[in-house]
């Protein structure tokens, strides 16, 4: 029998070149220190709730065995249950994941849903496992996270290189130990309690708040050249809502690179092309661009909706958009927000515009919990009232304290979250 592997840190894809931790912590700072947060509130809300840490061996189709690292990180539950996605990328560390479960609670709390914040991710390639593999990984993975899972202690969602089917497994195997528990995870198919309208709910989301910031900038979404990074579920979902509401994709990038056409790029032809090679690249009418060009391109707005921190020191000065809405989360540094507010860059945070998909997220945990189900129609329209609203509160905070969206942004969210934690007494 081959020996297994060890858990240790992985070598391909390259980490981010900044530390996503340094962001949570500086916008944190920010908030708190505007809010006048005393020492030991700045201590509680900045400190994780529990972190674990488990190794994940997995027998390989060739019949090898290897042991995978995975996380599950819970930030606080001061508002409700922790919630969160589960990523699969070779690039997982644990302090990317402190990072989204803490950005995770600020979202829940400021589009103003009873959730806390979680993530959890295994350091793992993806693209080089079979289907079989990824089940064995997804399956024994749960198995060891289970006993902090929980419908009313934390919803697991979908995340990068994670969909319905890995959702599945999770939900099949938590309930192996737990009873049948529809609830114990979001962003399930339909067939297995999954809410209609959930895949699209961030692109969706996305989309809403372009809209809402370009009507205030007084320039409509018609015409509008976009340009975007990441054409996953989020950036492929933001694109066609995006081009129904008549804005013009100029640019759009995956893993391997980007395709880029002043005139336009046909979402329908470029579908076709993709599903024929399975790549979006080498598309008819278009010149390849690599991802680090696609940020600088001279557009109205820019969407990063891939990895963290792509929106660095080195590049910030470079970006020609005039607004920026942060798809992904936490695509931009620290040091290039500042870059960015200087110029006179709009930029809509991530904890605001890629909240849609953590709102149907909880509209599909009520649907489970009371086992009625809504409308397509329904929840398209409560999402987009809780994504409306939100902006508003960020715009008007943001206008009456002369402060950035983000600053405005955090300073909601961490208010409502030190709000709950004071009323119960911690």
């Amino acid at each position: 029998m081959t020996p297994a592997a060890p858990a240790t840190e992985p070598q391909p894809a390259p980490a981010p070149i900044e530390n996503p931790r340094d962001i949570t912590a500086y916008n944190f700072r920010v908030a708190a220190d505007r809010l006048g947060l005393d020492t030991e509130m700045r201590m509680l809300l900045s400190t994780p709730f529990r972190e674990l840490r488990v190794e994940v061996p997995v027998r390989l189709d060739d019949g090898s065995l290897k042991v995978f690292l995975g996380y599950r990180i819970q930030h606080n539950g001061g508002r409700g249950p922790a919630k969160g996605g589960i990523r699969y990328h070779p690039a997982v560390t644990v302090d990317e994941v402190r990072a989204l479960a803490e950005a995770m609670t600020w979202k829940t709390a400021l589009v103003n849903i009873p959730f806390g914040g979680a993530k959890g991710g295994i350091v793992c390639d993806p693209l080089t496992m079979s289907q079989r593999e990824l089940e064995r990984l997804t399956r024994r993975y749960t198995s060891r996270i289970q006993v902090i899972l929980g419908p009313f202690r934390d919803i697991p969602a979908p995340d990068m290189n994670t969909n319905a089917q890995v959702m599945t497994w999770i939900f099949d195997e938590y309930s192996a130990h737990h009873g049948y528990t529809p609830a114990c995870v979001t962003g399930k198919p339909v067939e297995l309690g999954g809410s209609l309208g959930r895949e699209q709910a961030t692109g969706n989301g996305v989309s809403i708040v372009v809209r809402e910031i370009m009507r205030e900038l007084g320039r409509p979404v018609e015409g509008a050249t976009v340009a975007i990074q990441g054409f996953g579920n989020v950036g492929s979902n933001a694109a066609v809502a995006l081009n129904r509401m008549g804005g013009r994709i100029i640019g759009i990038s995956d893993v391997y690179g980007g395709i880029f056409s002043a005139k336009g790029i046909s979402l329908d032809e470029l579908d076709v092309h993709r599903k024929a090679t399975g790549k979006i690249q080498g598309f008819a009418g278009t010149q390849p661009i690599s991802n680090e060009d696609l940020l600088e391109l001279k557009c109205d707005v820019l969407i990063p909706a891939a990895l963290e921190c792509v929106i660095h020191r080195r590049n910030a000065e470079r970006v020609q958009a005039s607004v920026i809405a942060e798809a992904a989360n936490l695509p931009t540094t620290a040091e290039a927000g500042e870059i960015l507010d200087r110029r006179g860059v709009v930029v809509v945070p991530d904890v605001l515009t890629n909240a849609g998909g953590v709102t149907v997220s909880y509209f599909e945990w009520t649907q489970n919990l009371q086992q009625l189900f809504w409308e397509e129609s329904r929840v398209n329209a409560e999402m987009e009232k809780i994504m409306v609203n939100a902006f508003r509160n960020v715009l008007t905070r943001s206008r009456s304290e002369k402060i950035s969206m983000r600053a405005a942004a955090y300073a909601i969210a961490i208010e409502r979250v030190a709000r709950a934690e004071k009323l119960r007494g911690i």
